[in-house]
């Protein structure tokens, strides 16, 4: 289910109609949207404090989303090098309150604040207002604002091309997104994206790794078929969960 559901991006319904004429197996479109919704709750906790090695590399963009009949906002944030999305909040604005929170999300995974971090990010003020936040709480980073569509200032010259990165990032996630014609709740559109997160940063191959997926991580790899790898994956966020919570109750 997940496998044609996220990785191909067909729509509850079709996936449905697959399981039934390929598999023989009878569910409904709306147990689809059930079991992904409970596969994003084990998923997010383990994509959201995995060990990730990261470069010094980040951009952040937004793209949208129908929640519900109205327009929302995805934010992305991206290690431009590893190819690694490290967060994805979705807001019904497009406001300083969710950049600071995307921003926060990129922030706890780095081991330690470098002393050149830098966010390559498009010209909405609310980065700059987020900087503003951050640099209040003695955290600092250096905003690059890259304007327009045509390169007449410096830093946009310069960094196009992170910033072109990430909107092929968008446009990965439009291809998988479209064929839902929207969510019809907030839960719903959060669960998509961590599930095609969780597929981005452990599952995809991608050409400009040499065809490696951006996260490694040995047991999905030894695995022959994608089915397989994606519930190898769900056993994993799940043991990660148990193990947490029992180391905290030691």
């Amino acid at each position: 289910i997940l496998t044609y559901h996220v990785n191909y991006g067909l729509s509850a319904r079709k996936t449905a109609a697959i399981m039934k004429d390929i598999h023989g197996v009878s569910v409904s479109h709306q147990s689809i949207l059930n079991y992904e919704n409970s596969v994003a709750l084990w998923l997010k906790p383990y994509i959201d404090y995995f060990p990730y090695e990261l470069s010094d590399q980040f951009c952040g963009d937004e793209t949208y989303i129908r929640v519900n009949g109205r327009w929302h906002y995805l934010f992305f944030f991206f290690d431009a090098v590893k190819k690694v999305i490290l967060s994805y909040p979705v807001s019904p604005n497009r406001d300083t309150a969710t950049a600071i929170r995307a921003i926060d999300e990129v922030l706890v995974k780095l081991k330690e604040i470098p002393e050149n971090l830098q966010f390559v990010v498009d010209g909405n003020p609310i980065y700059l207002l987020a900087q503003h936040f951050f640099a209040e709480n003695h955290i600092s980073f250096d905003v690059k604002q890259v304007i327009g569509l045509t390169n007449e200032d410096d830093v946009s010259r310069e960094y196009r091309p992170l910033k072109q990165i990430i909107e092929r990032l968008n446009r990965t996630f439009k291809g998988n997104y479209r064929s839902t014609h929207g969510f019809g709740s907030e839960q719903g559109s959060v669960s998509f994206v961590t599930l095609f997160v969780a597929y981005f940063n452990f599952l995809r191959p991608h050409s400009s790794l040499e065809g490696k997926v951006p996260v490694t991580i040995p047991e999905l790899e030894k695995l022959p078929t994608m089915p397989a790898r994606w519930t190898a994956l769900i056993g994993l966020a799940q043991d990660w969960i148990h193990t947490t919570v029992s180391l905290a109750f030691v």
